[in-house]
């Protein structure tokens, strides 16, 4: 472990040095000379002396270096039988000619876009067009709620929006328009502008603020790339919580781009010239880091894919996307390969596809249950790695460096702290905990390269939210536990550590437990109130495809396994056995409205709930446990 070992104390000894040299692999217009600002604790910036722009990192820089005619996005979407492909000549062409739609528009460095499209290649576009003048994009998920999109437009003060007439899912049409139109007349601030893709699954009715992105672009004079100070913001990401005002994470230009170059290679095992597919949406995190930004500024060709790659009518769609575009690393979630393994338990698909192609597949956004790795394992014959990370952090805070060192695999674990982030877990007096038992997972300041150095015009709730915790640490909200051998293993936010009895007890523990169940194709475990105990914890399972066994048999089993294994402690008494469990659009499981549900609370759902009725109908078998 000596070159993982070596580099990871470089990076937290020597900083400056070390994120120095990562930055030679980043193209500057004026190369820093600086790696670390830390004269403002806790505002600590990166780069401060250097200049760059980011879409020239990801486009210009390889057309020049001999990459023009190689696909740099390939755009799949069964929901409208379609496919495209663009070099990295024509997409850089086809950006820096929308970068000329912004600029005829009024929009110059430092203004903000809001960008609130499906995933089709003129998000992509959009994102790349204001890095290219400077201008800072938020993205909005596609089809969000109009208060929620409100919410986002009053914090940014965007100048345009830019969106599309509707998106596109398997089973429904859903019109953007007329949501964008309600966002703004519930907002305060007003944008000047918008621009609107019209498809042809429904168009829009354009009002007066509103352009044609088609007949913008026809008559579009390209322009050239801006350059910006490292330390000036790129975009602004809202975390989606169910109450409140937004928080806008930070992303500069400078840090992100060194660490999301330093993150394909070392990480991610990636590099120019390979087809890279993260399977998530240009609306959340992922969708940033590893769909548009870090593969392009690698030079690899990325997937932008329109649908939903798992379940009917095709149960086959990732295996078909992978080999179509002879994709070498494929970064999704747990969940999705629980729907896989649940709708083709024997991986048939997979067995009769040619993906031979495919060196690694990375798991993260959720916890990584032994089972769903060990299936996916057995199924693929290639490392299947886990990786710990935030929307706040940008890029993985613990993962496997298969890149550096290829690191022993221990399902449940997703490895060991990435070089820059001084991982700590600590028990209620901030003191280190030992191997083995869980705590609160923090991160000692200065966060790397990369992470948010703040919240959008909003310091103090940077500070409260996240740095008062502990001092001189920013607090994860999740909690965990190092093993022996230094690997950590995250069990999920810290209000999913319920106390029953005195005893505080991991709902990912039982989790854990109950995954290892042949039957079990997903399960999800809350904590109750309960008179006697303060908490106990009750499980929801889902069942694989074509179990024979009696649920009640099932549920019985499950609960002398928890038993077993962690113990009459654990109190678990109650296993339900369900048709769905509640997520988030980007495959979360709803626990804390489950919470809120079962113990009696008028729980806001969010807008990003992926399937309502699934909530719905759970609604009474949640209710039930007050019994």
């Amino acid at each position: 472990m000596g070159s993982y070992r070596e580099q990871y104390r470089r990076s937290i000894e020597d900083p400056e040095g070390f994120w120095l040299e990562a930055a030679r692999d980043v193209t500057w217009t004026k190369a820093p000379t600086r790696a670390l600002d830390a004269s403002n604790p806790p505002f600590y910036r990166w780069f401060p002396d250097g200049e760059l722009n980011t879409c020239f990192n990801a486009l210009d820089r390889h057309v020049e270096g001999g990459r023009a005619e190689q696909v740099a996005l390939a755009y799949d979407s069964p929901v409208t039988a379609s496919k495209r492909r663009y070099t990295f000549r024509e997409l850089r062409d086809e950006v820096a000619r929308f970068a000329g739609v912004l600029h005829a528009l009024g929009v110059t460095a430092g203004d903000r876009v809001v960008i609130y499209m499906p995933m089709i290649p003129e998000a992509a576009v959009a994102m790349l067009a204001c890095a290219r003048i400077g201008a800072v994009h938020s993205v909005v998920f596609g089809g969000f709620a109009p208060n929620e999109l409100a919410l986002r437009i009053d914090d940014a003060a965007p100048k345009v929006v830019l969106s599309a007439s509707c998106g596109i899912e398997p089973s429904r049409v859903v019109e953007y328009k007329p949501m964008l139109d309600e966002a703004i007349r519930l907002s305060t601030h007003k944008p000047e502008r918008c621009v609107i893709v019209q498809r042809p699954e429904a168009g829009a009715v354009l009002g007066e603020r509103d352009l044609d992105w088609a007949e913008a672009m026809a008559s579009a004079q390209p322009v050239d790339c801006v350059p910006v100070k490292a330390t000036d913001p790129l975009y602004v990401l809202y975390t989606s919580g169910t109450t409140g005002k937004p928080k806008g994470v930070v992303r500069d230009n400078g840090g992100h781009a060194v660490a999301l170059r330093w993150s394909m290679t070392n990480i991610f095992g990636t590099g120019p010239g390979e087809a890279y597919w993260a399977a998530s949406d240009v609306g959340w995190v992922v969708g940033h880091s590893y769909i548009v930004y870090a593969p392009l500024i690698t030079g690899c060709t990325t997937i932008l894919y329109e649908g939903k790659p798992v379940g009917t009518p095709d149960a086959g769609a990732f295996w078909r996307v992978i080999s179509e575009n002879s994709v070498a690393s494929l970064f999704t979630a747990p969940t999705a390969f629980r729907a896989i393994k649940r709708a083709d338990p024997k991986g048939e698909f997979a067995r009769n596809t040619d993906l031979s192609c495919m060196k690694h597949l990375f798991l993260a956004g959720e916890r990584l249950d032994p089972e769903t790795y060990q299936w996916a394992s057995d199924l693929l014959q290639i490392p299947v790695l886990d990786n710990w990370w935030q929307t706040e952090t940008g890029w993985p805070v613990n993962a496997n460096p298969i890149g550096i060192e290829p690191m022993p695999i221990k399902p449940g674990s997703s490895t060991l702290p990435v070089p820059g982030f001084h991982i700590r877990v600590v028990d209620d007096q901030g003191n280190d905990a030992p191997a083995g038992q869980d705590g609160s997972i923090v991160i000692k300041l200065p966060l790397p390269p990369g992470a948010l150095p703040t919240l959008w015009q909003d310091d103090d709730r940077y500070v409260s939210s996240y740095l008062s915790y502990l001092p001189g640490h920013y607090l994860t909200g999740d909690g965990g536990h190092f093993d022996d051998d230094g690997y950590l293993y995250v069990m999920g936010r810290t209000d999913d550590v319920i106390n029953v009895a005195g005893h505080r007890l991991s709902t990912g523990a039982m989790e854990e437990v109950i995954a290892a169940h042949p039957d079990v194709a997903e399960c999800a475990v809350i904590g109750v109130h309960d008179e006697m105990k303060g908490q106990v914890p009750r499980a929801f399972v889902v069942l694989k495809a074509g179990v024979g066994t009696d649920p009640a048999v099932i549920a019985q089993q499950l609960v002398q396994m928890v038993r077993d294994r962690i113990g009459a402690v654990a109190a678990l008494r109650r296993v339900d056995v369900v048709a769905g469990l509640p997520k988030t659009r980007s495959g979360k499981i709803l626990r804390k409205t489950m919470r809120g549900i079962a113990d009696g609370r008028d729980e806001p759902v969010p807008s990003t709930i992926e399937s309502p009725d699934v909530l719905d109908s759970l609604r009474p078998v949640l209710t039930a446990a007050a019994d």
